[in-house]
């Protein structure tokens, strides 16, 4: 019987390859958290936490992460059964609450450690894909309508994407509205267009923003106003056409029976790290799946290992009609695995190897180490 003998958490920064301007801050590097889980029968498992924006976005960090791992979880995990993983993350529930983050990095290291061990992928555990590849959408952020426009061109002409998101909030709303018309303009025709506010609109902006966007042909809102005003989120869904989708208001499987019920998103972006784990992720699409609502295979921008999570979960999912923004990694200029994930014709290719099917490349992990730059 395979036990946890050891658990670390490393901190790693990674430069991006170009700011990334969102409503409430701009991203000039990620900071990932690498758990790795090492078990008696020598077998090693990875998982990954990263946040959008450090604290600015949520109430979680990778610094918080490693430090609620090294002095809570990991005593609690060792020497127990590596090969229990619903066992070990409810011994965590019941003695360490909330911290989705680091718990689903956990998690995802007992899935790529059992996957390795069984020789099957982290969708095999899950129950067997339904698809192999992902179709993935890029965010448009460099805070330049020209540049991004620019950048989804090229993008087009490779085939890595024909949908594009674009954020907004960071400025007025004359200028958000300005500068997603125009991307509209120029690619309406041959790309979909959707944007994320990031709650940053008052519920009278958002009607007006909307009602705006909607006639421009945009395919899709996200979270246009606060995460706690869900009867204004029902208000807007009820008058627009053009779907909303719920983010920051969505965390886990409570969330979605809540929003479900009171008709306040026409579509779920489902997240690892905030549900807390792959296991709650497909609770929570099973809850809108029953309630009609749409899914989405959202992101935290994680490095390789919290983005295969995310896909080999969604892999699982029978319907998935937005697609993914699984697109973290070509956001980095470096990464710490030796093979990084294959983007071709405006899909994901999901590496077919047992667990997580990526290895740690163990000179890069140490260079962009956080104790190294010390």
């Amino acid at each position: 019987m395979a036990i946890i003998e050891s658990i670390t958490t490393q901190l790693v920064d990674l430069p991006t390859i170009r700011p990334h301007v969102l409503a409430m801050a701009a991203l000039e590097r990620r900071t990932l958290a690498i758990v790795r889980l090492r078990c008696s029968d020598g077998v090693e498992g990875v998982g990954e936490a990263t946040s959008i924006g450090g604290l600015s976005y949520g109430g979680q960090s990778p610094e918080g992460v490693k430090l609620h791992i090294d002095s809570f979880m990991r005593p609690l995990l060792l020497n127990q059964r590596a090969t229990n993983v619903h066992g070990a993350m409810a011994l965590l529930d019941s003695h360490v609450q909330g911290n989705s983050f680091a718990k689903a990095a956990i998690e995802t290291a007992l899935l790529d450690a059992h996957g390795k061990r069984c020789g099957v992928s982290i969708a095999d555990l899950l129950g067997g894909a339904v698809r192999n590849a992902l179709p993935v959408l890029w965010t448009l952020a460099s805070g330049d309508t020209g540049k991004d426009i620019e950048e989804a061109e090229a993008l087009l002409s490779a085939r890595r994407h024909r949908v594009f998101k674009l954020k907004l909030g960071r400025g007025a709303l004359k200028e958000d509205l300005a500068h997603a018309l125009e991307i509209q303009r120029a690619l309406g025709g041959r790309a979909q267009i959707i944007v994320d506010v990031n709650q940053r609109w008052e519920e009278a902006e958002a009607a007006h923003g909307i009602a705006v966007l909607e006639a421009a042909g945009v395919a899709l809102i996200e979270q246009p106003i606060s995460r706690h005003n869900r009867a204004g989120m029902a208000r807007l869904a009820a008058r627009f056409v053009v779907p909303l989708m719920a983010d920051e208001a969505f965390d886990g499987p409570e969330d979605a029976f809540e929003l479900a019920r009171q008709g306040a998103a026409d579509v779920f972006s489902l997240k690892v790290l905030k549900a807390g784990g792959l296991y709650s992720v497909m609770r929570a699409a099973a809850v809108g799946d029953a309630a009609g609502v749409a899914l989405y295979g959202g992101t935290m921008l994680e490095g390789t290992i919290g983005t295969l999570a995310g896909a080999h979960v969604f892999r699982t999912l029978p319907r998935l009609s937005w697609g993914t923004e699984l697109f973290g990694p070509l956001l980095l200029q470096e990464d710490i695995v030796t093979e990084k994930p294959q983007y071709r014709d405006f899909k994901l290719e999901v590496p077919q190897g047992p667990g997580l099917g990526v290895t740690l490349d163990e000179d890069k992990l140490q260079f962009y180490s956080r104790d190294r730059q010390r």
